[in-house]
Formats: C-alpha cells, sequence, structure tokens
C-alpha cells in the first residue's frame, strides 16, 4: 500500500505503454464512484480516472433521497455516510421570505419531516434520507472503492476511445507528466458528468436543450444560527426585488454544514455575457438576501452553471455505456441528480459483473437502456417542471405583473391587507404554496421507478392502480420490475429489513414456509448455472419471521409462492403460488433474466 492510509493511490502506468483491467471507468462523481465500488465489492478489477486532482470542491448535488441511501446501506458504509450528513430532522423546516432576517411568507415541510408524511418514508425503507454535500459524500465513496480494489487515478484526462468485439482502448492524458497512455477494457464507463466528452464521442440521441438558463454560486461562512436555528432546514427561499436563480425568480440560500456554511444561488441572463462577481459584489449579494447588512461574511467562492433540461434516449454503444450527468441534465429541483447517477450505476455494476463472470449473456448489458433511459426522462421532466411551478408563486404574489421594484414590495405587502384582494392573495398563496409538495415531498418520484426489460419477466399482472397521487406517495408492491419491498423481520434475537436479506452479490429467493419446495430447489438451481442464489423463507418456526405481519401484507403472493430479487434488489420474477417443478421455473426464469440461450 502507499503512504496513503486510507487505501488512496495511484500507480503511475509505463510511458506510452498500455494498462488492463475488466472496466474503465472516467469520472469520479456520484455515478463513476458508485460504479467503481460496487464493482470493487463484487470483485470486478476496474479503474477509475478524472482529469481532476482530486474530488469536488463545490458543495453541488446535496440532498440524499432513501434509494440513495439504500444503496449505501447495502454496500456497507450507511453509516458513515450518516454521521457526515446533516440528518433527516434537521432538513425539513423549507422557508420563503423577503430575506433571512426579514419576512416570512410561508413554510413547507419538506423531504418527509411533516407528521403527515413522515410516516410513509420510514414504512418505505429501512433509511432516512438526509443532505450530504457533494464535497463531503465524493471522498466517502472514492476512498472505499479504492480500499476495496479500485486502482483511482487522479490528474487523468480522457482524451478518446476505440473500441472492437473484445474490448475498448482509451487514449489518456497525464495531467502531471503531459504524457499519453492507454488503458485496455472489456467495458468502458462514461461518468464524467454533465459535459461528457464520452457521452459526445458516442454520439448518443437526445431530447432537451442545454443551458436554457444561468445560475451562479456563491460559498460563503457565516454564523446564522440565531436566524435559523429554530426552523431548520437546507432551503430558505429569497423574493426580492432583483433576486433571480436561473429564472425562477428568486434567490436561494442554501445550507451546507448547519448552521455557518451556506451557499446562495443567484440567476443570470444566460443570453448575455457571463457575469464577473467580485469578492464586493459577492458580499453584496449575500448581505442582501440574508437581510443582515453589517453580518461578517467568508466569501469561499463563485462559480457559473448551466439550468439544463436534457436527456440521452440511448445510454450505450456497443461496450461504451454513459451514467449520471452525461446522460441526464437538470435543474437541481426535487434533488434528484446524485440520487439518480447512482441508481444509474446501482443498475448497471451488477449487470457487468455477471457478463464479465460468464453467469450471463451479453444482452442483458442492453437492458440498461431500456430500464434507466426512461427514469432519466421522467426526472428531467420533473425537475423542470418543478422549477417552472415556482411561477404559481410568483403570480400568487402579484410580484410578476410588477414593473418597478416599489410595485414588486407593494404587491408583497398586499397579502396582509384586510380587503377582497388581500383575501384572494392570501387563497392564491395557500393554493401555490401546495403545489410545491411536487418538488419538497415527491415520495412516489424518489421511490417508485419500474423496470419493463427482458431482464424482468412478467407475470402478466400490471402495478396496483394508486390510490392516492403518484408523484407524491409511493406504493409499494411486488409486481415485476418493482423494487423489493421493506419490511421488518427476524427473529426475537435481531431486525433486519427485507432488503437486508438481498445482498447485491447475488440473486435471492423469498417464499414462506408453504413455499419451502422453492427453497430447497435454490442449492441445485444455483450449482447448475453456476450463479450465487440464496433462498430466504419468511414465516414462524423459519430462521426468519415476518415480526409486525407486514411481510404477508405487502408481498402480493400466496404463502407457498416466491419472489426472485435481482442483485439490484428489483424483482425479476413472481410466483404467486407453487409450482409442479420450482428448479425447472426457477432455472428458466434466471435463464431469461440473464440472457442466457
Amino acid at each position: 500500500m502507499s503512504a496513503f492510509d486510507d487505501g488512496i493511490s495511484e500507480t503511475r502506468p509505463p510511458v506510452g505503454g498500455t494498462v488492463e483491467t475488466d472496466v474503465l471507468i472516467v469520472g469520479s462523481g456520484p455515478s463513476g464512484a458508485s460504479a467503481a465500488l460496487a464493482l470493487a465489492t463484487y470483485g470486478i478489477p476496474n479503474i477509475m480516472i478524472t482529469k481532476y486532482r482530486w474530488t469536488a470542491n463545490t458543495p453541488r448535488a446535496h440532498i440524499t433521497n432513501q434509494r440513495a441511501m439504500e444503496f449505501f446501506r447495502d454496500m456497507g458504509i450507511q453509516d458513515e455516510v450518516a454521521a457526515l450528513a446533516t440528518p433527516h430532522q434537521l432538513i425539513g423546516d423549507t422557508v420563503f421570505c423577503t430575506s433571512i432576517a426579514g419576512e416570512e411568507l410561508g413554510r413547507i415541510l419538506t423531504w418527509g419531516t411533516s407528521p403527515a408524511r413522515e410516516g410513509e418514508y420510514i414504512a418505505a425503507s429501512p433509511t432516512l434520507n438526509c443532505d450530504l454535500p457533494q464535497n463531503y459524500l465524493e471522498p466517502i465513496l472514492v476512498s472505499n472503492a479504492t480500499k476495496r480494489g479500485t486502482q483511482t487515478r487522479f490528474s487523468s484526462e480522457y482524451l478518446s476511445h476505440v473500441q472492437d468485439d473484445e474490448g475498448v482502448t482509451t487514449t489518456v492524458l497525464d495531467r502531471v507528466t503531459g504524457e499519453e497512455y492507454r488503458i485496455r477494457s472489456k467495458y468502458l464507463i462514461g461518468a464524467d458528468g454533465a459535459r461528457s466528452q464520452v457521452a459526445a464521442d458516442l454520439e448518443l440521441p437526445s431530447e432537451g436543450k442545454m443551458d436554457i438558463a444561468g445560475s451562479m454560486n456563491i460559498t460563503f461562512r457565516a454564523d446564522l444560527e440565531a436566524l435559523v436555528g429554530h426552523r431548520p432546514s437546507v432551503l430558505y427561499w429569497v423574493i426580492q426585488p432583483g433576486a433571480n436563480v436561473g429564472g425562477i425568480g428568486a434567490g436561494l440560500v442554501r445550507m451546507v454544514r448547519p448552521w455557518n456554511e451556506w451557499l446562495i444561488v443567484w440567476g443570470y441572463d444566460i443570453s448575455q455575457p457571463a457575469p464577473v462577481v467580485d469578492e464586493a459584489a459577492a458580499i453584496e449579494i449575500v448581505r442582501n438576501l440574508l437581510g443582515t447588512p453589517d453580518l461578517p461574511v467568508q466569501i469561499t467562492g463563485t462559480s457559473l452553471w448551466g439550468n439544463n433540461e436534457w436527456y440521452a434516449t440511448q445510454l450505450q454503444r456497443g461496450r461504451v455505456f454513459c451514467a449520471g450527468d452525461a446522460v441526464h441534465r437538470h435543474p437541481p429541483s426535487n434533488g434528484l441528480g446524485s440520487n439518480t447517477s447512482i441508481q444509474d450505476s446501482y443498475n448497471l455494476a451488477w449487470k457487468l459483473a455477471a457478463v464479465l463472470r460468464g453467469q450471463a449473456g451479453e444482452s442483458l448489458l442492453d437492458t440498461y437502456t431500456a430500464e434507466r433511459a426512461p427514469i432519466a426522462k421522467q426526472i428531467v421532466t420533473r425537475a423542470n417542471k418543478s422549477s417552472r411551478e415556482f411561477g404559481d408563486f410568483f403570480d400568487a404574489l402579484g410580484v410578476t405583473r410588477a414593473e418597478t421594484m416599489d410595485e414588486m414590495l407593494a404587491a408583497i405587502e398586499e397579502r396582509k391587507a384586510n380587503t377582497p384582494a388581500g383575501l384572494a392573495k392570501r387563497e392564491a398563496l395557500y393554493k401555490a404554496m401546495e403545489t410545491k409538495h411536487y418538488e419538497f415531498n415527491a415520495h412516489g418520484v424518489e421511490l417508485g421507478q419500474f423496470y419493463t426489460s427482458t431482464a424482468v419477466l412478467s407475470d402478466g399482472s400490471s402495478r396496483p392502480a394508486p390510490q392516492r397521487d403518484p408523484e407524491l406517495h409511493f406504493t409499494p408492491s411486488t409486481v415485476p420490475g418493482s423494487p423489493l419491498p421493506h419490511a421488518w423481520v427476524g427473529s426475537s434475537e435481531r431486525k433486519v429489513s427485507t432488503l437486508d436479506l438481498a445482498p447485491s452479490t447475488q440473486f435471492t429467493l423469498f417464499t414462506g414456509i408453504a413455499g419451502q419446495a422453492w427453497a430447497d430447489a435454490v442449492p441445485g438451481v444455483a450449482e447448475a448455472l453456476g450463479l450465487p442464489l440464496g433462498a430466504v423463507v419468511i414465516g414462524p418456526g423459519a430462521d426468519v419471521a415476518d415480526l409486525y405481519y407486514d411481510w404477508a401484507r405487502l408481498r402480493e403472493i400466496e404463502e407457498s409462492g416466491a419472489l426472485l430479487v435481482r442483485p439490484d434488489k428489483i424483482i425479476a420474477f413472481r410466483s404467486r403460488t407453487a409450482v409442479a417443478d420450482p428448479a425447472q421455473v426457477l432455472t428458466s426464469a434466471l435463464m431469461q433474466v440473464l440472457g442466457r440461450d
């Protein structure tokens, strides 16, 4: 091991030589590092390169939803993530105001922190969401991936690639020495962000537009506990003359670390030359949004970025795949960016591992686009719709009709009036605030991904008809293509989630006592297919009991039936009842899911 005790090392390649590996990953952000972590956990040799000399140096993405936390739990790093994160109970009191120290226009309890919604979040997953900025998350992912076997190379820039029937040859620039070298891999993952060169080289078909609005980040340090400690949140929206986030029309004060590290998002007209903001101008913007003209402020950085509405409709060509912002780009609304990127890699990594081990046919890899491209479209559409829905709030205030600063201030003040116009404005504000639940409490969007592909065997059933708005509320199901529902099970000595019983290192079959024949068939099927396959029998007297009888309600099959769960915890196959020959049925299902002749 190198001098770095955390396991991160950079083995310098021979000048002009070729390095070989199974999978090359370009990019060390949430998607790339998650892919490396998963592949290393599965024992697949991989190299991860990034042109940067270290991980993210700005907070960027931050909301960490339950699906991402489930991945971290599966990878054994949940506790490490939670130790650094701002916990669930401190992230939800989202405020709309004229300044942080000024008048409030309203609040909304977000990210499932309200009494009306929190139970849904607790019931849906063994984890809770939290807030961990990207510059804190990336080192956790990269260090754990490298400790488990990933060869991580910083200051290593992707230049180009050529693929053939046997693999991919990538040309890399060592930005320290200025030398070029090659990496020969069986597969390549482009996780190199919103300006992905890998995706550009693949010429992936896409829909949408880039840079539809401009935004500026200003990071700063200031002690704001007296202003916000009693209303803890990660987001404070400021409506005041001149405030404009990427066309939304508000300034955003975002907590990075409670309550002394912050980020302001400030918009600019992207059709005009990019603004240059010096320290004095940055301090003025910060103090205006805070409403504290004399507060000591330390500016730590500024950066520009574009709001996008773009997604790829095909995520791969041959042996090259793209993931994360390389294939879906959108505003930060709904907090979907890094979470979706992590799920891209969760979907792809186990498939690559199965193919590389000879356990699956290469057609399995085609299901990556089939499953993840619809998710890319969904989250890009939702995030942009949430961004535009801010217009309802501004319309309700009447500020969109104001032509001068005085008119805007008068429009905001009118909400207090004991007049018909004041009453109408208050009612409109209430309705507009309710709309923001689709951005800040969209539990169904966060958890409700559903896959249709040849890696999922339909049993002819349809997903349950939603009883509530499917964007706001998540409805668990075991219809093939659905995520495995969470339920607490175990014994008098331990309590575990059903998700814990289906690790991503194997396929897992769930059944009940009456379905013991399914479980008995598992060892023979696993040996015949050369595939890691486990069995879980849930019921009294078995190793795992249905502690609260929640599993009996959630499984949607008879006790004698079976659920086959993929390594990424997606239901691949189910049988509602017992069958005459469970070994034959299970073998056939696995062969089809894995694309084996």
